[in-house]
């Protein structure tokens, strides 16, 4: 019996990257989940695959984000197979790159709503869905770096992931009466195919071997993260943030004798 055994999830832009690694690590733990997906439905299934490999039930439930109306209709199908929601994650993101200035402003307004909007829909949804259940709950939000590192060419990425953190705090306080706790997980550089959109194989290798852990991070670490938010073992944790980020938040440039970035 997993630690989450019994619970039900719903996790937002679950079929690659952090989002599969979420949900296969919340399978893992004994939650049935429910697998968000935008455009790819076989990739979507290959995700579902690994759920059930793990044990438990999955359901495919595409959608964008985006769009309230949506998120609505995933968690009512959530709740219409398992019969309730316990657990949802925010982690669909949208991000293009470029300068605010000559940015397409196209992009710029999708990564907004995909990325904060998208958060914000499944907060409200999740949070109304397990208040009529009057139960409980618990919702995790990804969140990044990006957040408070003002990362050039990233402004609509930037101002979404720092909203997000501060969704997740009042959301927190807002629910309190509920029993519906709410965290963050503030990830590093993880290895995701997402990566892939703004730079190849090669220099991530490159660039991964400077960084303080040699290493990129996984999408399984990140899922560990949000099952010890989820645990009912960490009732008593609410409002808060974990980064699993390999210290690329520390000034680890530091170490390398000069006391100053290279």
């Amino acid at each position: 019996m997993g630690v989450l055994s019994g619970q039900v999830a719903l996790v937002t832009g679950a079929s690659r990257g952090i989002g599969r690694g979420v949900a296969i690590a919340l399978a893992q733990a004994g939650a049935n989940v429910a697998i968000n997906y935008y455009d790819d439905p076989d990739v979507a299934a290959e995700t579902a695959r690994e759920v059930e490999n793990a044990g438990s039930q999955a359901l495919l439930v595409q959608g964008d984000v985006a769009e309230y109306e949506n998120l609505e209709r995933m968690v009512a199908e959530t709740v219409k197979t398992f019969g309730r929601l316990t657990i949802g994650v925010a982690n669909a993101v949208y991000s293009d790159r470029e300068l605010f200035y000559e940015a397409n402003l196209d992009g710029f307004r999708r990564t907004i709503d995909v990325t904060m909007w998208g958060a914000f829909h499944l907060l409200r949804a999740a949070a109304r869905q397990m208040i009529a259940q009057d139960n409980g709950g618990s919702i995790v939000m990804i969140s990044s770096p990006h957040a408070y590192t003002p990362i050039p060419r990233s402004m609509a990425y930037n101002m979404s992931k720092a909203a997000m953190d501060q969704m997740a705090r009042t959301a927190a306080q807002e629910l309190i009466d509920k029993r519906i706790r709410v965290n963050t997980i503030t990830p590093g550089w993880i290895d995701t195919p997402g990566e892939r959109k703004f730079t190849n194989d090669d220099a991530i290798q490159r660039v991964c071997k400077k960084l303080p852990w040699g290493r990129l991070g996984r999408p399984d670490e990140i899922g560990r993260g949000v099952v010890f938010f989820c645990d009912p073992a960490s009732d008593y944790v609410n409002g808060s943030k974990i980064l699993i980020d390999g210290g690329i938040t520390l000034p680890w440039w530091a170490n390398r004798g000069t006391g100053v970035p290279e």
